[in-house]
């Protein structure tokens, strides 16, 4: 689409430049009335398609989606993964080491296979192809995830009205829209009830689009203007009013968003927050690595002249590996896909507890919330309404007005399909001798003003044997503004202040018992209304009486409660219900203590924000509030700097959703609107569902801590005991070989990395407060630990390395040492290199918690036991099988030197043990 400017035109010019290029030509649906365009593609407007038929179409025309951008390759990928900076230094020192090996060879006339090299090129090699399955991996998880979350639409077939994945609609479908639904392809409307359209990702228009069913009028040569066919609705919109049906007439990249899809750019998942933090580190260690070994070889130069003695060849090329080995021991090769994968791992745990992650970036949040803001109905609630009282001298008249007011059925069964609220009046009537679809029948629908959280009622107009008559529901403070007279015992009479207060009483009385309440009244007409807007309609009403509802909170939301106040989370309830109600269950509940910590939404109105936010944190109860006061709610205490979570469901809870730090949308009763812009979805809609994922977002991130600081205190250990031995050892001895320690860092250092991933959750995980969401990768005494840590490691290391050589080979090798036919030095380099790797191995265990104890937790980790014993099999067979061993430049050990290194590893753990204790008791002391 580059080669047509598209950057300088229209969305609409786009098109027609399109189809004046490839000779397409679209047919003009909307200069057809809906009879000619149901003919048209072949369907009906009460039953749709049949099942058959619409999967045949899916067969011939595919997948309702657009065409998605190119993924890379697996070859740039794995190009992508050998271009790291860390990754590059070990190419290079792998090049210095080949051209050395290769002037040896020449100069002395003796070839000796570069072992070293191949196998730093083998890590390498390895390292990236596991980088890019990882990756793959990881990628499909996500998508996975976001297949479970994918879009679905209302569609009618074999005449049911079902739910289908938006990607498998085909043309013919006859859709149902309603307020917060994402428009999934291009369809002619054929029924609508006040629906608005926002098309602004089509066509620029910020305004919402008022749309009809009637024929437009084009001719021939003169298209109608793409934002004013407003009898057709186009993938990629959003319904903001209103309802409607319509018949898809195009999918995929059929439709006006598939033919400009050439020009819209792809969302990708960044990077989270840890992630970025990983990079720059690894940019870090990459000028760290490069400067500590020009800092090396030029300390064993200076010596080796400063010593008098000759700088030779062979000499240079010892210290160039000792310079390599460095490198390769400061780097942690394994940690960014350690990291990924404990990530990819975590967000798949959550999705089998209804969490379902949208973006990687929420994992992170999660771990740091402190507010959490839940909707009540259906989150803290079972969202199962019940009618069990009402009050109205007309129970007849007040049931069936509910039933008609509302876009809930029940089929000849008894099985009412619908929002829960609006199911509970279609049931009450049904036990009431008075099934919808008789009503229906009787009383058909003419005309509507939807339901409107503003407005918070909805009115219906009917007509029966020429009589029309309107019905309205709603709040009851809100219906009785709107109502000028009262049905009593007696008949119709003008609406009193004593009326007033009276219903009032009833519906406080209703409240009081955790009643959800509404009301409903009705209006007569002489004539059809030919204004069906809610300014026409709802005024002069006649007040006929109140329901009171039921929806049971959940069973486990108590106990969530509780744990969000131990973890130091504090729970706010938001709901449109009457005050008394809210605070019967929040009180109920636990989340508050009085009467006193809640407030309406129209006292909210009466403070400034400036004046909010000084008492935002007096408030846990929010009742009848409009979706802007969500908005000002979440503000106010980001503004207090605290980590926001925010759910919401209705098309308005968007712009609060996208506000919070982590947005949460209900994937049962959530719009497609609020679904898109959450960063997790809650796939029971249950508020113990957003707690088991804040503690499970903690778990993962205490568990990248622990892999974090045992990859770095390992090669921060490796790096000193390389240092040290610099100074410590003659110049151009060197106590470790790069593929030495290559071995150590990926083979004995990963696998346990992972399976510290796989910990479970501590004990007091959900008793600790959030943890500050600016906090650094070494905050809370991480990199006062990776250093003191690293450092035990390398004094175990040099004892092994100095009893190898000096005792032992003494001891067990004397004669061989006598004869010539042993290594001293080689001894203590192979006994230190069973000491390092059993060192971090045995470790790993003392980072199942970074500040308990390892003998007080409870349960064991199998990953990492089987990750101790793989690494510890792996590594015997390079220090045990003397080909093996010579090929990683050691000896093979006995027995007793097995063990003696070995035992030596073990030391680290009771080490450890000794410095948590008095970290613990300082902790107590300071009252932390």
């Amino acid at each position: 689409m580059r080669s047509l400017g598209c950057a300088f035109f229209t969305g609409h010019q786009i098109i027609r430049l399109f189809e004046e290029r490839y000779g397409l030509k679209s047919m003009k649906f909307y200069a057809m009335d809906k009879e000619s365009v149901i003919n048209q593609v072949s369907s009906s407007a009460e039953n749709g398609l049949t099942s058959a038929e619409a999967e045949k179409r899916l067969d011939e025309n595919g997948k309702n989606k657009l065409v998605e951008g190119k993924k890379e390759s697996l070859l740039v990928r794995f190009l992508k993964q050998l271009a790291e900076p860390m990754t590059i230094i070990l190419l290079v020192a792998a090049a210095i080491a080949a051209g050395l090996e290769i002037y040896t060879g020449v100069s002395e006339g003796h070839w000796e296979f570069p072992f070293d090299v191949v196998i730093i090129l083998a890590v390498v090699l390895i390292n990236a192809v596991l980088g890019v399955l990882q990756e793959s991996k990881a990628e499909k998880a996500i998508e996975a995830l976001q297949e479970m979350s994918a879009a679905t639409s209302k569609v009618i077939r074999d005449g049911r009205l079902i739910s289908v994945h938006s990607e498998d609609l085909v043309v013919g479908d006859i859709i149902v829209l309603e307020a917060g639904d994402a428009v999934p392809a291009d369809a002619r409307i054929i029924e609508c009830a006040s629906m608005k359209i926002e098309e602004a990702a089509l066509t620029g228009e910020s305004v919402p689009v008022e749309k009809r069913e009637g024929t437009l009028s084009a001719d021939e040569n003169n298209d109608v203007p793409l934002g004013d066919r407003k009898n057709m609705v186009f993938m990629g919109s959003t319904v903001v009013y209103g309802r409607g049906k319509a018949v898809v007439v195009g999918t995929g990249m059929e439709t006006e968003m598939g033919k400009i899809a050439d020009a819209l750019s792809q969302a990708q998942e960044g990077k989270t927050p840890l992630q970025i933090k990983l990079a720059g580190l690894s940019k870090i260690l990459t000028y760290l690595v490069i400067g500590i070994c020009i800092l090396v070889l030029g300390v064993n130069v200076a010596r080796t002249l400063i010593s008098g003695n000759p700088l030779d060849f062979s000499l240079a090329m010892s210290f160039f590996m000792t310079a390599i080995s460095l490198a390769v021991a400061a780097i942690p090769e394994g940690l960014a896909t350690v990291v990924t994968i404990v990530l990819s791992i975590g967000v798949t745990n959550m999705s089998k507890r209804n969490a379902i992650i949208r973006k990687l970036t929420a994992v992170e949040t999660l771990g740091c919330t402190q507010i959490i803001c839940s909707d009540k109905t259906g989150t803290l609630t079972q969202n199962k309404m019940t009618v069990v009282d009402f009050n109205s001298p007309n129970k007849e008249l007040l049931a069936k007005g509910m039933a008609l007011c509302s876009d809930a059925e029940v089929d000849t069964d008894g099985v009412v399909v619908g929002e829960p609220t609006e199911a509970a009046l279609v049931q009450f009537a049904y036990v009431n001798g008075m099934p919808k679809y008789d009503l229906k029948a009787k009383s058909p629908r003419i005309g509507e003003a939807p339901f409107d959280s503003m407005r918070k009622m909805m009115s219906t107009v009917h007509v029966t044997d020429g009589t029309v008559r309107q019905f309205t529901k709603g709040a009851p403070d809100e219906i009785l503004k709107k109502c000028k007279y009262i049905l009593t015992e007696s008949g119709v009479r003008p609406l009193t202040d004593d009326d007033i207060t009276d219903v009032l009483s009833v519906n406080k009385a209703f409240a009081d018992r955790a009643l959800r309440v509404l009301a409903g009244a009705y209006r007569d007409y002489s004539d059809t209304p030919t204004d069906f807007s809610p300014e026409a309609l709802e005024n002069d009403l006649v007040f006929v009486g109140v329901v009171g509802m039921i929806d049971p909170v959940r069973p486990e939301v108590k106990d969530a409660i509780n744990e969000c106040r131990s973890a130091g989370i504090r729970p706010i309830m938001i709901t449109g219900d009457h005050k008394d109600t809210a605070v019967a269950i929040a009180m109920e509940l636990g989340i508050i203590d009085n009467a006193s910590e809640a407030i309406t939404g129209a006292e909210l109105d009466r403070i400034s924000d400036e004046d909010f936010e000084t008492v935002v944190e007096k408030y846990s109860v929010y009742a009848r509030v409009q979706p802007e006061h969500k908005t000002r709610i979440v503000n106010a205490w980001r503004k207090k700097g605290k980590v926001t979570a925010m759910t919401g469901d209705g098309v308005n809870d968007a712009p609060s959703i996208k506000n919070a730090d982590i947005g949460v949308g209900m994937g049962i009763t959530g719009t497609d609107v609020t679904k898109n812009v959450a960063d997790m979805i809650l796939a029971d809609d249950n508020f113990a569902t957003i707690v088991s994922a804040a503690s499970e977002g903690r778990r993962i991130y205490d568990n990248i801590r622990k892999a974090i600081q045992f990859l770095l205190a390992s090669n921060l250990s490796e790096v000193l005991t390389i240092l040290a031995a610099t100074f410590l050892l003659p110049a151009g001895v060197a106590i470790f070989q790069p593929v030495q320690l290559l071995w150590i860092n990926l083979i004995t250092d990963c696998f346990p990395a992972l399976a510290l991933g796989m910990e479970k959750p501590e004990a007091d995980i959900m008793k600790r407060k959030p943890r500050d969401s600016k906090e650094g990768i070494f905050a809370g005494g991480l990199g006062a630990a990776v250093f003191y840590q690293g450092a035990l490691v390398t004094v175990i290391t040099l004892i092994s390395y100095f009893i190898g050589r000096e005792l032992v080979a003494d001891l067990f090798h004397h004669e061989a040492l006598l004869a010539g036919r042993y290594d001293a030095a080689t001894l203590g380099t192979t006994m230190a290199f069973l000491t390092l790797a059993m060192c971090e191995v045995f470790h790993s265990f003392n980072m199942r918690s970074l500040r308990g104890s390892i003998f007080t937790i409870k349960g064991q980790n199998k990953w990492l036991w089987g990750a101790g014993l793989l690494s510890l099999a792996l590594t015997s067979l390079v220090v045990l099988v003397p080909p093996i061993a010579k090929v990683f430049g050691m000896v093979a050990l006995g027995g007793w030197e097995f063990l003696i290194a070995l035992g030596l590893g073990f030391c680290i753990i009771p080490l450890v043990e000794t410095v948590k204790f008095f970290h613990r008791l300082i902790d107590r002391k300071l009252g932390k």
